[in-house]
């Protein structure tokens, strides 16, 4: 297959374009990441940010785009364009193309002996420069004009030899498998880019290779985050999925605790998050089959187990909760759910989706025991998975609903018919009749069978809506349901789940060239006009308010799970 149908090949708004970890040093520090505006131009996330104006002629076309390398055929030449370090950008531009380096508020840049044009932040110091020599050029960035100037003009020279290094760029889709579909084959091209650009080197608090949700704009680390992007990175680099989760295993605090977020300078948040480390260690093991990876995770798992439970279970019943905030926009950031309805009372409830997580997680630390031989440890985990997973199933099953809900404190259902409520599906335990009454609600039109199911929240509750997780489906919380549908012999309902998740992603990435956050459930607003924590904002600007966040790294993380599931590829 020619490599050029493997790639991405629309550019869209927000879209991301950087340089890859997997390449070379990042910095995230600095800002120097771009996102693609509503033309050919790129806006670089400096503190201050600056405006790359590409003018091309009208008749321009996309050959390709990837999140560190493009280029677009014109009747005069193309326009190429990558990263050949993370502080400068080259390429080449066609006759009668122009490039305008711009502070964003329409600020021309200043213009510097031997025609540079620069760009500088008076509160921190930084500079950017652009350097164009015949059809070669330079953007660079540097920490004093003189330094941004001095890449500037080496990128000139290296841009001679641009073809080279876009060959480098791209010879991570040289890997990824041949599908019949030529819409999906793009697709899976773009779900790659999202991740590449989405994985950095080592940096400040992380020791290793890391990734984050998004360059823009979240920036840092995140736990369960890493897990989705690791469940998909084992088919390209087993290695680097590995590093990324040991970053992670490495926050560990004393007391055992794991925070859900690491900051680039290495600040650690106060709350964790859904415990799916485990799981990602033991799937990256099936990968590798690295006995001294899981020997060195064992240990750091079981303590984090321990404290979830000594800290995150007040009422001593052996199921877990939540810790709630005060944050009317986000409830609890620690559940991953930050709006969810099902925490609107601000009150502390015994968690179907919590307690679930930990009995898997049990269960795969007792798999890895048994990898390492330590019977007694795998025997101890195993039963403490079956206890859990009986509890679950017998506390937090409503019979009256067929649902599994979240429990108040004085024992009674909170009877918000969330998305939560599926994950049972991945339990053992579940009965077989539960099983049933769950895909009957999922097939439901009333309830969660919607245009593009899962709806986070059913769209028979009178708040459903389109803001994060009072209604929109996520591609994280489908692939769960799909492993548990797998698991519970449910195949035909997975295949069907599979087919609607790929196509949700595929509509909007051929109509906006992205990866988005999250989508309406119904399908009757594009992501882009979908609320986030608020009403969307009319125009598209992540300073002024985040929406929808476009490049989404585990969506396109776990789309290409999908896809490889699909293919048998």
């Amino acid at each position: 297959m020619e490599q050029n149908a493997k790639l991405p090949n629309i550019v869209g708004e927000g879209g991301l374009f950087g340089f890859s970890g997997m390449d070379g040093e990042t910095n995230s520090a600095s800002g120097f990441v771009a996102t693609w505006g509503s033309d050919f131009s790129l806006l670089f996330h400096t503190p201050i940010r600056r405006r790359l104006s590409v003018k091309l002629e009208a008749e321009a076309e996309v050959v390709y785009a990837t999140g560190d390398a493009c280029r677009i055929a014109a009747p005069s030449g193309p326009f190429t364009a990558t990263y050949a370090a993370w502080h400068t950008l080259v390429g080449r531009l066609p006759e009668g193309a122009g490039l305008q380096l711009q502070y964003e508020d329409g600020t021309d840049s200043d213009e510097l002996p031997d025609g540079l044009r620069v760009t500088r932040d008076a509160k921190e110091g930084d500079s950017v420069v652009l350097r164009i020599s015949g059809e070669r050029f330079a953007v660079c960035f540097g920490s004093t004009i003189a330094e941004a100037a001095d890449r500037a003009s080496a990128g000139i020279g290296i841009a001679a030899d641009v073809d080279s290094i876009l060959r480098r760029r791209l010879r991570i889709f040289d890997e990824a498998p041949a599908l019949p579909d030529a819409g999906h084959q793009r697709l899976l091209g773009k779900c790659i880019s999202v991740m590449k650009v989405n994985t950095l080197s080592p940096e400040g608090g992380m020791k290793q290779m890391w990734s984050t949700p998004d360059r823009v704009p979240h920036r840092h680390m995140w736990l369960w985050d890493t897990v989705f992007h690791s469940l998909a990175m084992n088919d390209v680099s087993p290695d680097i999925s590995w590093q990324c989760l040991k970053t992670m295993l490495d926050t560990q605090k004393e007391d055992g605790m794991i925070a859900h977020q690491i900051s680039v300078g290495g600040r650690l948040s106060v709350i964790t998050q859904p415990p799916v480390l485990a799981w990602g260690v033991w799937e990256n093991y099936r990968k590798q089959e690295a006995v001294d990876k899981l020997a060195y995770a064992l240990p750091i798992l079981e303590n984090y187990l321990e404290w979830d439970m000594r800290n995150r279970d007040v009422n001593g019943n052996g199921l877990l909760e939540w810790h709630i905030e005060g944050n009317v926009n986000c409830r609890s950031g620690e559940s991953g759910m930050d709006n969810s309805s099902r925490f609107d009372e601000a009150l502390t409830l015994d968690a179907v989706d919590f307690s679930t997580f930990m009995a898997l997680e049990m269960d795969y630390v007792a798999q890895m025991a048994v990898e390492l031989g330590l019977k007694e440890k795998a025997a101890y985990w195993s039963e403490r998975a079956r206890e859990l997973g009986s509890r679950i199933v017998s506390e937090l099953w409503d019979e009256r609903d067929g649902f599994f809900y979240d429990k108040h404190m004085d024992g009674k259902f909170s009877r918000v018919k969330a998305v939560s409520g599926f994950l049972p599906l991945l339990l053992k335990e579940l009965p077989a009749a539960r099983t049933e009454c769950l895909v009957g609600l999922l097939r439901d039109p009333e309830h969660f069978g919607t245009a593009y199911p899962v709806p986070s929240l059913a769209v028979s509750d009178p708040l459903w809506g389109t803001d994060m997780w009072r209604g929109p489906t996520w591609i994280n919380l489908n692939y769960l349901i799909i492993k548990g549908l797998r698991l519970q012999g449910r195949e035909e309902e997975a295949d069907r789940l599979t087919d609607r998740s790929i196509g949700l992603v595929d509509k909007y990435y051929r109509q906006y060239g992205v990866t988005f956050e999250y989508y309406d459930a119904k399908d009757e607003r594009p992501p882009v006009a979908c609320d986030r924590k608020g009403p969307v904002n009319e125009r598209y600007d992540i300073r002024v308010k985040v929406d929808s966040i476009r490049d989404y790294h585990w969506t396109a993380a776990l789309t290409a799970c999908m896809l490889r599931q699909k293919y048998g590829v």
